[in-house]
């Protein structure tokens, strides 16, 4: 690996960040949204056609998406190995449906700016937490894929920054599988099987600390690491979920287990936690629902919320809204299910692609969300093309615009202002009153 070489000579990042991050003008632009979910969303842009051109799969299906942490961009992840980098456009705000280039299929509305051929499949990416594009050394990403190193790539020039190694008992190069920054992005996490390996950001290469969880006499995570979740709260705490069936939470600075949750029907593929730290939200393969969990009293599952999942082995992803009160998971089904976090009551859902929608997240600070739908085709090996065209609804990303709130419910969106700003007037107790 020529490119390898490089990664002593070069630093991932200029300057770590502090320990209390520094709000900039670009964070505090746009606040939190009240998002209208009883309305379907409307669909602002779609991107088909560039997944299927030129690529040796015929089916070349989504895998994932992620919003850049500023919003700036999104991330996509698909079967031919590329991660695929798509950024907004300026006046993303005043594109309306009718707008949209790629309404009726016949074209994508624009190229993807960047992307990246990794040489395996791709197993997990994540991007560096404090990302802005205003500061050109923070763009950055990491990706794992199959027997090869951690990446970290720039997101501006598609250039590796460097890689950071992991070697089995052979002194082989071993691939992980799930990665993750820690809150204050200094330090990477990486799930292996039955271990975790912690890379220092700013000392790439093959220097790590390593936790193994062989003589794990808890129950702890003794398959496969395959996903990776830290408090948004900066309380030290993540949590991380195996193929075992199990859901550890661990204090970062020294790895000390501190509870095991058991209740999965299958292996864990994401973990999550609530905005304010108190709740961790769980989702496994072949396993309709996602777990709500009380990290202050794990002794029982607060709720359930059901997804169209139980009969795949596909990685389905969820995400929670900026303001933590909604969360938006996809399915086999194509539906975007939302559902109220205070709650755990069904609010709404939208017909996203029209076969499984395996990725959705939500923008950081606008009214927006993102989807990627596809699965794998098994017999289009032994099926002519001609009889398996797919539709534009299907191996497709679609970005979303919701509806905000008025201002009896507590936030106030002006269309006719172009920085989009708001005017919050939320009062506590409503907030907080759920309907039934």
């Amino acid at each position: 690996m020529g490119a390898e070489a490089m990664e002593e000579e070069q630093q991932p990042l200029s300057t770590p960040p502090t320990e209390t991050p520094i709000i900039t003008e670009t964070a505090t632009a746009y606040p939190w949204l009240a998002l209208k979910f009883d309305v379907p969303p409307r669909k602002i842009y779609h991107f088909c056609h560039q997944f299927r051109r030129g690529s040796p799969n015929t089916n070349n299906f989504l895998k994932g998406v992620k919003w850049s942490p500023d919003g700036s961009c999104f991330l996509t992840s698909s079967e031919d190995n590329g991660l695929r980098l798509f950024y907004l456009p300026d006046n993303v705000g005043e594109i309306e449906l009718e707008s949209c280039a790629s309404a009726d299929g016949s074209e994508d509305p624009y190229e993807c700016s960047l992307m990246v051929s990794e040489a395996e499949s791709v197993y997990d990416y994540c991007w560096y937490p404090y990302m802005s594009a205003s500061d050109v050394t923070s763009c950055v990403y990491a990706s794992t894929t199959k027997d090869h190193p951690i990446h970290l790539w720039d997101a501006v020039s598609g250039q590796l920054r460097c890689t950071y190694r992991a070697y089995d008992a052979m002194d082989e190069i071993t691939a992980a599988y799930s990665v993750a920054f820690n809150s204050s992005g200094t330090r990477l996490f990486a799930g292996y099987n039955k271990s975790i390996r912690v890379f220092d950001v700013h000392r790439p290469g093959r220097e790590f600390k390593q936790y193994s969880f062989l003589q794990n006499d808890k129950g702890g995570p003794a398959g496969i690491v395959s996903s990776i979740a830290f408090s948004p709260t900066h309380n030290g705490m993540l949590a991380m979920g195996s193929y075992n069936q199990a859901i550890a939470i661990y204090v970062e600075d020294n790895m000390e287990p501190l509870y095991v949750l058991h209740g999965q029907a299958g292996g864990v593929t994401q973990v999550l936690f609530s905005k304010d730290g108190n709740y961790l939200y769980t989702g496994g393969r072949k396993d309709p629902y996602i777990l709500c969990w009380d990290v202050r009293n794990t002794v029982d599952i607060v709720y359930k919320l059901y997804r169209s999942s139980e009969n795949t082995n596909q990685r389905i992803a969820f995400d929670i809204e900026p303001c933590g009160r909604h969360l938006g998971t996809g399915g086999q089904d194509g539906l975007v299910h939302i559902y109220d976090l205070q709650t755990g009551y069904w609010t709404g859902s939208f017909q996203a692609a029209s076969d499984t929608v395996n990725g959705f997240s939500f923008h950081p600070s606008l009214p927006l969300a993102v989807s990627s739908s596809g699965h794998r085709r098994f017999n289009m090996l032994d099926t002519n093309d001609e009889e398996f065209t797919l539709s534009c609804e299907e191996n497709c990303i679609s970005v979303w615009g919701f509806s905000c709130a008025p201002l009896a419910d507590g936030v106030y969106f002006d269309d006719n202002d172009p920085s989009m700003q708001l005017e919050t007037k939320i009062n506590d107790q409503d907030v907080s009153q759920a309907e039934p």
